[in-house]
């Protein structure tokens, strides 16, 4: 399994088409091949519990809090630099995603995607109520040149999303799969709907895919009113 670090996941041109008459890609959307890699999982004891480990784990599987992270392929680069293979619509490469989250950047160009405004989220329309004091999110931001093409490209997005502008949106948790230890080994115990936020009693027998994080101090707006305000906007 090709697994780069995170420097090298970070691919500004990974996303943009050699033709720009080619359909734009999201850095984040996974590609055909790019399957999930063998778990090799174990379980040991450690000072704060017990704790999911790979048996040929290094320093690349854990994010900056110490969470385990599902492997998953990396298809080949073209001479462009960017990701090769047909995309999978509807899913998104765990490590990826987990990059452009961290990093608040681009889903799509790896931008870094602050506006004057503020970060700018998309949900499906149907997908929060944005009458929430906070709301939970596993889509990275998108900047300001990649708004629309985001709202367009997502089917879960369905060309009407619900736009939120936020001044504030700390990491919140993971979503992923719970593993335990019975006489036969490690196994699944339980794959919530929830994500489960960092610091939880569960969380050093979690194995995460996707990143979470919670919005703050934000408001929610029309994709048109803010890309106009944007584009008069330095």
């Amino acid at each position: 399994m090709t697994f780069p670090s995170l420097r090298l996941a970070y691919n500004p041109r990974a996303a943009e088409p050699r033709d720009k008459n080619l359909s734009l890609v999201p850095y984040i959307t996974q590609r055909g091949g790019e399957d999930a890699a063998p778990d090799n999982l174990v379980i040991t004891r450690h000072s704060s519990g017990p704790r999911l480990y790979y048996a040929d784990e290094d320093l690349r599987d854990r994010d900056p809090r110490g969470v385990l992270w599902a492997r998953c392929g990396w298809n080949p680069v073209d001479a462009d630099g960017r990701i090769t293979g047909e995309p999978q619509w509807k899913l998104m490469h765990p490590h990826r995603q987990m990059v452009c989250m961290q990093t608040l950047t681009c889903q799509l160009c790896t931008r870094p995607a602050r506006t004057p405004f503020g970060f700018v989220f998309l949900a499906g329309p149907r997908d929060r109520d944005p009458t929430q004091a906070s709301i939970l999110t596993n889509q990275p931001p998108v900047c300001r040149r990649h708004a629309r093409a985001a709202a367009k490209l997502c089917p879960h997005l369905e060309g009407d999303p619900t736009v939120f502008l936020a001044r504030s949106a700390p990491l919140y948790g993971v979503h992923g799969t719970l593993y335990g230890r019975d006489e036969r080994g490690v196994k699944v115990i339980a794959q919530p709907d929830a994500p489960l936020p960092y610091g939880h009693p569960n969380i050093g027998t979690f194995l995460a895919s996707q990143l979470v994080r919670r919005l703050h101090s934000f408001r929610v707006v029309g994709l048109d009113e803010l890309l106009n305000d944007l584009a008069t906007t330095p």
